[in-house]
């Protein structure tokens, strides 16, 4: 765990996507939320090729492999993406990246269905505090919206489409880590599962939001960009090389860090109120966190 080969990528994806989720407002205001995600990955995914061409590593895949690489790319890059940015149309930011911090859960149950990784009690107990810290947290966002609080309101959708979008990205983190996933270069794995995740975006986009809206405002683009190249194209691989590297589980560690970034950031930049409630949610989860994290999984 100590290795520069996890310790750099820890940091680097944690701060990254910490930042990620409130770039992500600014992507959703005015401008539907598919449509957002097809520009963002329309222009990482060139990238991420031009990358693996860079870095010689083959690009032909057998017929399994394209299957595995077109299940990521629906489950990560779209069902993933696009249930986290219209969640973000009603929770802020910081509790949306909060939730995902609870991603070691489903990582931990699919990696014991997919890959046979053991959890222990530990982690059984650690998750279950940071389950009543998020939902501390949860339970303050609610209450700060009072005319989204009632079942089927606002808050209740923003928080349903957040906990698809964890199952989503955790059902992707482990099944890429399969056999078959292992046998390909992780970049030409993310490249082509980024293509079939963004013609499905595509698709998703045209039948559900219309034409192609092209915004002027120069800071929508600057955001695209940012999420593209910085917070897709570099992050993805080495978080995907986490997984392969510690396991699934471990890997959500950086969770803590990318939790830490976004709620300060939700704090300064959309006026995040914090009180008794929220500050023992967030003690509660960050410990709860750390306590199910340091439990092994074995195979």
């Amino acid at each position: 765990m100590l290795s520069w080969r996890v310790v750099i990528p820890f940091i680097l994806t944690g701060s990254i996507w910490g930042s990620t989720w409130f770039v992500i407002t600014g992507q959703i205001d005015g401008v539907p939320a598919a449509w957002s995600v097809f520009y963002r990955f329309a222009l990482a995914t060139p990238a991420l090729f031009l990358v693996a061409y860079v870095m010689k590593r083959r690009l032909r895949l057998t017929r399994k492999e394209h299957m595995l690489a077109a299940l990521v790319g629906i489950f990560q890059f779209s069902g993933n993406f696009l249930f986290v940015y219209h969640a973000e149309l009603y929770v802020t930011s910081g509790i949306v990246a909060m939730m995902f911090g609870l991603l070691m859960v489903p990582n931990a149950i699919f990696g014991r269905l997919f890959l046979g990784e053991k959890v222990q009690g530990g982690f059984l107990i650690g998750s279950a505090i940071a389950i009543v810290g998020v939902s501390s947290l949860l339970l303050h966002e609610w209450q700060a919206n009072p005319d989204a609080g009632v079942i089927g309101g606002n808050v209740g959708l923003g928080i349903f489409l957040a906990l698809l979008g964890i199952l989503a990205a955790s059902f992707a983190n482990v099944v890429q880590a399969n056999p078959t996933g292992r046998a390909v270069p992780m970049v030409s794995l993310l490249a082509w599962a980024m293509l079939y995740g963004t013609l499905f975006d595509l698709g998703f986009a045209l039948l559900t939001a219309g034409p192609p809206p092209f915004p002027t405002e120069t800071n929508f683009w600057l955001g695209i960009v940012y999420l593209a190249l910085i917070g897709s194209v570099i992050t993805f691989p080495l978080h995907y090389n986490l997984v392969r590297e510690i396991g699934a589980g471990r890997t959500a560690y950086n969770s803590i860090l990318t939790i830490s970034v976004a709620m300060l950031i939700s704090t300064v930049f959309e006026g995040y109120e914090w009180n008794w409630l929220t500050l023992a949610g967030m003690v509660l989860a960050v410990v709860g966190m750390v306590l199910a994290l340091r439990a092994k999984q074995t195979r």
